[in-house]
């Protein structure tokens, strides 16, 4: 018997429930949640003992838009918030952290689709913050893979 049409649009390749792919420097990872792919692409930095040092997931929205989630580890002066920039374009206006959880403090960025157009053209997202003692630091994020992924979720979405 065939599925619906309307089943088959929203379902996951070879009628899986979940799907885990990289692509360069990201992982995209889909789950069915009522029937329906929920996706999200993400990527994680570690340490040369394994700890994680940065990690980054992002959902898209269907207006074109996206949301993305950064997890920073302690030490950050968080009044300060992260200054997000893609290679040496002007910085985007700071988001403030949200919370901070036992693995790290946790912002969200709100990206439009004129941003979305540069960080899949750019190289590396900046992550500019202020660790204790008022010391810039920046973490850089790979945008090699980017816009693969986002395309691998656009084509994995219900449409």
């Amino acid at each position: 018997m065939l599925a619906p049409a309307a089943f088959a649009q929203s379902a996951l390749p070879n009628g899986a429930s979940t799907v885990q792919e990289t692509y360069q420097d990201w992982r995209v990872a889909c789950n069915l949640r009522d029937k329906a792919p929920a996706c999200s692409i993400s990527q994680d930095q570690t340490q040369q003992n394994g700890q994680r040092l940065l990690a980054v997931e992002m959902q898209m929205r269907p207006d074109g838009s996206a949301i993305a989630t950064f997890l920073l580890p302690f030490g950050i002066v968080l009044d300060s918030g992260v200054t997000p920039n893609v290679d040496d374009q002007p910085p985007l206006k700071p988001v403030r952290f949200r919370t901070c959880l036992p693995t790290g403090c946790i912002a969200l960025l709100p990206i439009d689709p004129a941003t979305l157009a540069k960080l899949r053209t750019g190289s590396r997202l900046n992550l500019k913050v202020t660790a204790d003692a008022d010391k810039p630091l920046s973490f850089q994020v790979s945008l090699h893979g980017f816009s693969a992924a986002l395309d691998r979720v656009a084509a994995l979405s219900p449409r």
